[in-house]
């Protein structure tokens, strides 16, 4: 039978059958990888693109065996992991803040793959420092992390004044006679109120997180029209049910209110 144009084409699929007899494929009730705890776990979801010059908050958790992150020697490890990809370009830790559950980071990089790698270079050296010091194995970031790209330099300050004072969030400065918080990037930051736009000078003893000075002029310049960031800023409500980029911008800009203390 000749091809004719004007008829409408149509074909049969049939689901394929293994040696059992059983059909494969499509949609099915309770298919898919079972959650891991009681956190949903991040979809997976193509990830949204994003320009070079447009930075990303990343946000990713450890799993409850690891315990606190707040300690020297898990803070020593992190440190070490942040030097490993500190050694490539294309991808760079500006913020880090690290909470007893979870991680905080402040990122620019070139492109979505540039992203994907630099952060897979991150969490596995920082999972395998991590179970070295625990003196452990298997998984610790359970979690696929998330990650918002932040476009306007209203949503860069915002969400630079979430991470960097996410310890007073969560009761960490309490008892601490530390302007800023020991366990971040906070000390690397020159857009702090109280100290005019000079570093905070921490003890000789001191190693701070390696990080990079910023390239992106949303990072370095750009949030600046928003006016500096208070050290005693403190950022307050529940977690955020993070949707998309200005929904993550509207949440920040809601939930980090100045306190003085």
């Amino acid at each position: 039978m000749d091809y004719d144009p004007t008829v409408r084409q149509t074909s049969l699929v049939l689901r394929q059958v293994d040696k059992n007899g059983q059909h494969r494929g499509g949609k099915r009730p309770g298919a898919g990888r079972p959650a891991r705890g009681p956190r949903s776990s991040e979809r997976h979801e193509t990830r949204e693109v994003f320009k070079p010059s447009e930075p990303i908050h990343v946000v990713t958790r450890i799993v409850p065996r690891v315990g606190s992150l707040r300690r020297r020697d898990t803070y020593a490890a992190i440190r070490d992991a942040t030097i490993t990809v500190a050694k490539h370009d294309d991808v760079r830790i500006v913020h880090l803040s690290i909470q007893r559950t979870h991680l905080h980071l402040v990122v620019e990089a070139r492109s979505r793959v540039a992203l994907a790698k630099g952060m897979q270079s991150f969490l596995i050296s920082a999972a395998k420092l991590l179970n070295r010091t625990l003196g452990g194995r298997g998984t610790v970031f359970g979690d696929r992390y998330h990650a918002t790209i932040l476009r306007t330099p209203r949503q860069v300050r915002s969400c630079v004044a979430y991470v960097l004072n996410n310890w007073r969030r969560h009761g960490e400065d309490r008892g601490r006679a530390w302007l800023v918080d020991p366990f971040s990037s906070a000390i690397s930051f020159g857009g702090w109120k109280e100290l005019d736009g000079l570093g905070f000078r921490p003890p000789p003893t001191y190693a701070s997180l390696v990080v990079w000075f910023p390239k992106t002029w949303l990072l370095s310049t750009g949030w600046k029209r928003h006016g500096r960031i208070g050290a005693r800023d403190v950022p307050v409500g529940r977690r955020s049910p993070w949707r998309s980029s200005a929904h993550h911008s509207r949440w920040i800009e809601r939930h980090v209110a100045s306190h003085s203390t």
